[in-house]
């Protein structure tokens, strides 16, 4: 078995780092080639083409660069959550978005399953600090 919280680790930097950047394609290579994307629970994505066609096309609504935070993921056996908060800027307005994605991996390391539990509000509203 793959060491789950490295590759969630993993998958959490390159969001962090490829969403501000809207870098489609290194955000896709993360998914396995068949691998399921739900940008929520009825809006499923069928794999790397369907998660390909589902961030260009969020990438392509937002005018400047995301602000973005992931916590570390937590681990329970094989499947990992991470916790995120965006401003996005759709149309030039703030947009926040905090969620939690459920990711669960397939035998080479890549993401056979992303569920993604998010909210939305308008404006730009603070992560809350830990404590």
């Amino acid at each position: 078995m793959s060491d789950i919280r490295a590759l969630a680790q993993r998958w959490a930097d390159v969001w962090r780092d490829a969403w501000p950047a809207r870098d489609v394609e290194a955000i896709c290579a993360l998914q396995a080639v068949d691998g399921d994307h739900w940008a929520s629970m009825f809006r499923p994505y069928r794999g790397r083409d369907g998660l390909r066609a589902y961030v260009a096309e969020c990438f392509a609504a937002e005018t400047r660069p995301a602000e973005v935070w992931f916590g570390a993921p937590f681990v329970d056996g094989d499947t990992a959550a991470v916790e995120y908060w965006a401003v996005t800027y759709p149309g030039g307005a703030p947009l926040t978005i905090c969620g939690v994605t459920l990711l669960r991996f397939d035998a080479d390391g890549l993401v056979a399953e992303a569920r993604d539990y998010s909210h939305a509000q308008e404006g730009h509203l603070a992560r809350p600090s830990a404590g």
